[in-house]
């Protein structure tokens, strides 16, 4: 209570609201307030500037990579498509989020309505399921250019790729979509107060003073059917294309195979191994760990790997390397 008053006291537009809408016995009207990092308020100036920092070196990253794989036509092959679609992905996750919690941590813009709490809750979602979708795209590819080599221009044609993405739109589409209903069919009649830096699907549940056993159900069965049947499908993928490396009879075409993975396998383990540590670490060791430890891990977790996506193909794709020195090669010939 005594968090609620400090709120309503600093806020005096929203205790109108929440008073108003008390009155309705509904306190969707009153909208939602993000505390942000609890436990650490005392570093939201020092933690916004590093969520900054990451965040600009995402976008900057993932949007010269862009341009150098559009600008480039002997990029224009399904893998560094796919790899666009993934830097596209990663800007617009990162998006979803860090204004908002920058606009928080520096503005003290706590308040969010709560149709846009189901909005960035929805799109938070929606991104995190293609992105898992697209590495799975990329894994199938690797399959394909190595374990049948001689087919892969036959079987991942541009009308394919096409099929790709819109079944990666319409995939997380549908596992998500559901979830704004089963959210707006709640009733709410407290204070809405998440103690987090953006909204997502549990914590806008945990607000209403319905049964929320469907939406658990929901949540569960959502990352089943969408990350977990990725993250299997990966692996069944990688275990195809080891064994035929392995069989391979050259060590030098045993190398460049391996190498030609070894970028999507870090991206993989960036993307897959946060988010699964912060699912077990809440659910098992919720006594274990603080509140704002895992609020903490779910920030770095929308900077980090879009920040390091474009420097890990960067560093380890020569394509890449050449069709940057050529981009901004011309890039200085021009303003020459």
């Amino acid at each position: 209570m005594t968090q609620v008053r400090a709120v309503q006291k600093s806020m005096p537009f929203l205790s109108a609201n929440i008073v108003a809408a008390r009155n309705n016995s509904d306190t969707r009207t009153a909208g939602c307030l993000l505390t942000g990092i609890p436990g650490l308020e005392h570093l939201h100036i020092w933690l916004s500037i590093l969520f900054c920092t990451m965040y600009i070196a995402a976008l900057v990253g993932n949007g010269i990579l862009i341009c150098i794989i559009i600008s480039q036509p002997n990029l224009h092959e399904p893998m560094y498509i796919f790899l666009s679609m993934l830097a596209s992905t990663d800007i617009l996750l990162s998006t979803s989020t860090m204004p908002k919690t920058l606009a928080n941590f520096w503005l003290g813009s706590s308040h969010i309505s709560f149709e846009g709490c189901l909005t960035q809750m929805f799109f938070i979602h929606f991104l995190f399921v293609a992105d898992s979708a697209v590495l799975l795209s990329m894994a199938f590819d690797r399959y394909v250019a190595i374990c049948s080599p001689l087919r892969y221009t036959t079987i991942l044609t541009r009308k394919v790729i096409g099929k790709l993405v819109i079944a990666t739109l319409t995939r997380s589409f549908i596992i998500m979509f559901p979830s704004i209903f089963l959210l707006q069919r709640l009733h709410y009649c407290r204070v809405n107060i998440i103690a987090h830096t953006f909204c997502e699907h549990m914590g806008i549940a945990r607000l209403s003073c319905s049964d929320i056993s469907i939406n658990v159900w929901y949540g569960l069965t959502a990352a089943l059917l969408s990350t977990g049947l990725d993250i299997i499908l990966i692996a069944v993928s990688y275990i195809h294309i080891l064994r035929a490396v392995f069989h391979l009879s050259s060590q030098e075409a045993r190398s460049k195979a391996l190498s030609t993975c070894g970028s999507h396998v870090c991206v993989i383990l960036l993307f897959y191994i946060p988010a699964l540590f912060s699912v077990f670490a809440y659910r098992f060791g919720g006594k274990h760990f603080p509140r704002y430890v895992h609020i903490l891990l779910a920030n770095l977790y929308v900077v980090i790997p879009p920040m390091l996506n474009p420097l890990i193909y960067g560093v380890r794709t020569k394509q890449i390397l050449e069709g940057a020195r050529r981009m901004f090669s011309n890039l200085i010939k021009e303003f020459k």
